[in-house]
């Protein structure tokens, strides 16, 4: 650690001494940072690697509720091993650890690039600590940084394309009234870089990724200072897997307990996805968990063929109820369904989805997300979108059964990648001569299959399923909180689907009270629509109050039955 650097940090507070005493470290932070390595190569090593303090440290304030929120943020990267790494096998001197970065045979590492805003003058031992990760495999935290909880955030349109130059404002929904927050980039993405020996397979995977995961939180747990703090880890989509296996591995594994889990666009059971259900024939359940989804986003477009009901929930829970009854029923029964019931049930799905009877009767009352997205409003050659609903663009292909490319995402992304690359190296002054890799292709390396989940006397195969890893994490845990929270009109995360799952969690049905549920009229990404972002603020805020006082209350927790 520079002498500069640990003055600046000095004048601040003493959470800020602490750190940089533990960043110093023998792990060397940042002694890597400058290794630009990618998930497939060791190019550009020698390009800016110097051994240089990785940690910086920034100061702001900004207002929330009314109130002035004084913070210091802390922008750096953690150094994270494969399991069962010897630190014999590299050495941990500085000239040791920078060779090993350009060697393709030393064991695999991985820097795990992080931004920390911890709350000045607000209690710091006791302040809860939440982290925060995105999806994919293969996102960084961009969106969730710039677009949610950072202290600044872009201002976007609402569904249509955002031009340069873009604006970056105070983040009045930032979760610093309630929380410190810690925003972590997954190795390969952002500015977190993987290298050494099968790096892609110590990294890149459904088990391998959770343990990384978890060997941050360790770490930073002891560099900051603050292990007896509360703690909540927050993940978006892939983020919500990552979730569940995170948090029955911290407890299980590393005792460190979890306070609560917060869940965006759940996936834990991806058996239950309605991308390509015809390729697993046999298997009707995602239709049945998406067809609310259809049914909101007919709503939002006027596509109903019946009236269009006021109020979206009360509609919502007439096509819930039906998917679990009669539709289950008929979808069941295969080719056996009697001919008039099959008409019956054609008309109400056209009823709740506006799609033509005689469509949903010849795709043998199965609609994938892709067809619908195509057909909805296919009359005016339009798509919707699939991470959100309330987008939409010219079809692709005229003749196609699918819509093709996602609409959404291209009206809004570019403006969070410049706005974050600007305010990343200008704010925060981190990352010149870096690359920052919003999104990463590690699909194709990535490792599916489970090591073990909780309590299966063997390896299982199949779709990946994380839901005993949620169950048992609540099991461990009696004061473990859940808080799952999705968009109606989020087509890639059916918001039906975390309900199914949750309400199939095998559990003590005492524990399904520790679970409360929240929806919001966008999608996927619910705080690209700003009411549905201060909606999503004050529920999470909420919660993360509760469940950091769970033992000092009397009575049940507080729960959203759905």
């Amino acid at each position: 650690m520079t002498t500069a650097l640990m003055t600046r940090m000095g004048e601040h507070s003493i959470m800020a001494r602490r750190i940089a005493g533990r960043l110093s470290r023998a792990l060397l932070l940042g002694t890597l940072a400058a290794c630009v390595v990618t998930h497939s190569d060791a190019r550009d090593i020698s390009r800016g690697s110097k051994l240089s303090d990785d940690a910086v440290v920034s100061t702001g304030s900004i207002s929330i509720g009314g109130q002035r929120v004084d913070y210091q943020a802390v922008a750096g990267s953690v150094i994270v091993h494969a399991k069962g790494w010897d630190a014999k096998s590299v050495g941990t001197s500085a000239p040791q650890l920078v060779e090993a970065c350009g060697n393709a045979d030393q064991p695999a590492t991985a820097s795990m690039f992080y931004v920390a805003y911890f709350r000045r003058n607000g209690g710091a031992t006791e302040r809860p600590l939440t982290f925060i990760y995105g999806g994919g495999p293969g996102s960084s935290t961009y969106l969730q940084h710039m677009a949610m909880f950072g202290p600044k955030r872009v201002v976007i349109q609402d569904t249509t394309h955002t031009a340069a130059p873009y604006r970056l404002v105070d983040n009045p929904y930032s979760l610093l009234d309630v929380s410190d927050v810690i925003f972590i980039d997954a190795p390969g993405t952002g500015f977190s870089r993987t290298w050494g020996k099968d790096h892609e397979k110590a990294f890149y995977g459904v088990d391998a990724d959770a343990r990384a995961f978890a060997e941050f939180i360790q770490e930073f747990l002891s560099r900051s200072g603050r292990w007896s703090a509360p703690k909540f880890i927050f993940g978006q989509s892939y983020g919500t897997p990552r979730s569940a296996v995170l948090a029955n591995l911290l407890q299980s594994h590393y005792s460190i307990d979890v306070d609560g889990i917060i869940l965006l666009s759940q996936v834990l059971n991806f058996s239950l996805g309605a991308g390509a259900p015809q390729f697993n024939p046999g298997t009707d359940q995602p239709y049945i968990t998406a067809l609310p989804s259809y049914a909101a986003a007919a709503w939002y477009y006027h596509r109903l063929t019946e009236p269009r009901p006021a109020n979206l929930e009360e509609f919502l829970r007439r096509v819930e109820h039906f998917a679990l009854t009669d539709y289950a029923v008929a979808l069941q029964a295969g080719w056996s369904l009697e001919p008039g019931r099959r008409l019956a049930i054609a008309q109400q799905i056209s009823a709740f989805t506006g799609l033509a009877v005689d469509y949903v009767l010849k795709s043998d009352l199965r609609i994938d997300i892709g067809q619908f997205r195509k057909t909805l409003l296919e009359a005016q050659a339009e798509a919707v979108g699939s991470v959100d609903a309330r987008f939409s663009g010219p079809i692709d292909d005229p003749l196609a059964k699918e819509a093709g490319g996602d609409p959404a995402p291209h009206q809004f992304g570019a403006a969070y990648v410049a706005a974050f690359n600007q305010y990343v190296r200008r704010t925060l002054g981190y990352g010149d001569n870096l690359v920052y890799k919003p999104h990463v292709s590690l699909i194709p390396v990535w490792t599916w299959e489970r090591d073990q989940p909780p309590n299966a006397p063997t390896r299982v195969f199949g779709f990946v399923n994380v839901m005993l890893d949620l169950a048992n994490a609540l099991k461990f845990n009696p004061d473990l909180r859940v808080m799952v929270n999705g968009g109606y009109l989020d087509l890639t995360t059916p918001y039906f689907e975390s309900v199914y799952e949750m309400h199939h969690l095998p559990v003590p049905v005492a524990l399904q009270d520790h679970i409360e549920y929240h929806y919001y009229m966008a999608g996927h990404m619910p705080y690209l629509h700003e009411p549905s972002l201060d909606e999503l603020h004050r529920n999470v805020a909420a919660f993360i109050q509760h469940a950091s006082h769970s033992k000092l209350r009397d009575g049940p927790p507080r729960t959203l039955p759905h």
